[in-house]
């Protein structure tokens, strides 16, 4: 097994938020949340249910200087905690996984990174053969990437955060009391942690 992993302290910003952006990809997003690196993620089939697990989605950005494009399945959201997308070619799953977990605390959350790649079983003993894709310099680069991301997340999670508070309530909200709420921002993203292994 494989595995590329990156930790690192969001503060501002909440679990649900970041759980939320993810399992709603649309490409101006993506886009806004790094413009030039992040080209393309959005839902190529939604799955039948609403917690989408299921939903086929496409992902396409710059990872250091290596373009990565790929076709992915949600195989597991947890609204607040994880989202787990299982990677595709030619409509067969592959044994690759991008998780993302998070863990809440008083000053925002910590998230965790990973990709995992290998087959269970006797299946591993072809795990070599990911080492030619996942190598030292892209663990590296995936590694700057991923701490780069998630802190360029968090300031757009909380300039909209503060953009939603700033806006009038509409007439529904002010009936409903669900007009939102403005809430201080407690600071800069934090610092990230890192750790790879099979690599």
């Amino acid at each position: 097994m494989i595995s590329l992993q990156s930790r690192m302290h969001l503060d501002g910003v909440t679990a649900r938020q970041i759980t939320d952006f993810l399992l709603n990809p649309r490409d101006d997003t993506y886009r806004a949340w790094w413009p030039g690196t992040h080209l393309q993620f959005h839902v190529t089939r939604p799955a039948p249910g609403d917690d989408h697990v299921g939903d086929l989605v496409w992902m396409d950005e710059l990872v250091g200087s290596r373009r990565v494009s790929m076709a992915a399945e949600v195989v597991e959201a947890v609204p607040g905690a994880r989202v787990v997308w299982r990677l595709r070619r030619w409509g067969v799953r592959l044994p690759i996984r991008v998780i993302v977990r998070l863990e809440a605390d008083e000053a925002g959350v910590t998230l965790c990174h990973t990709i995992a790649a290998g087959w269970p079983g006797p299946g591993r003993i072809l795990d070599p053969l990911w080492r030619h894709y996942f190598s030292a310099s892209f663990a590296d680069a995936m590694d700057e990437h991923a701490r780069t991301e998630f802190r360029l997340l968090c300031d757009l999670l909380r300039a909209d955060h503060v953009e939603q508070s700033a806006r009038p309530p509409s007439a529904a909200e002010r009936l409903t009391g669900t007009a939102p709420t403005k809430v201080p921002g407690r600071g800069t993203c934090g610092p990230a942690d890192r750790a790879h292994s099979g690599v």
